[in-house]
Order: C-alpha cells, then structure tokens, then sequence
C-alpha cells in the first residue's frame, strides 16, 4: 500500500458493544480488508480499536461491525492518530 494513503485510527464503540462476538468479528474483518491493529474490551462497556489501513479498508471495517448480528453500536468516537510502521497482522488485546 501506498505509504501517504495509509491511516491509522483509534475508534472507540458505545452500545451493546461486549458479550456478542465484537472482537472476533473485528478480527475477522480486518484480515478480509487487509486492516492491521488491535481491539480490546474496555471496563466501562465499550470497546477500542486501533485500525491501520486506507480509509476504505477501515471504512469497510466498521461497516461490517455495523452490520454484525447481535452487535448493536449505538455511537462511535473516532480520532486519527499517528501510523505504526511495519506492523502486521490484526489481534484481540486482553
């Protein structure tokens, strides 16, 4: 991928967001997109993620979040932060 096009994010999901598969089904689509980074459980109920990718590829992350069985995003905070070089893979933080 093109260095300039690459982003990373740090998003934040509120809602029915814990207990329902969301890290797995993080997991799962950032390696269909191509996304690297990582997602955790937060204590107040949220979850973290950290997306590195073009802004379709997280785009397309998210989107399928949104459309996730049994996960229900009721609000997202989203901040752009700086990139990790050569970081591979996606993985759930515990």
């Amino acid at each position: 991928m093109d260095r300039n096009n690459l982003k990373r994010k740090s998003i934040s999901f509120y809602g029915l967001v814990q207990g329902v598969g969301f890290r797995y089904h993080a997991s799962n689509a950032a390696s269909l997109y191509g996304v690297t980074g990582w997602v955790r459980n937060e204590f107040d109920g949220s979850v973290t993620m950290e997306a590195q990718g073009s802004e379709i590829q997280i785009n397309d992350v998210i989107n399928a979040l949104e459309n996730a069985r049994y996960i229900q995003i009721d609000s997202i905070r989203v901040k752009e932060i700086p990139v990790v070089e050569n970081e591979r893979g996606f993985r759930v933080r515990y």
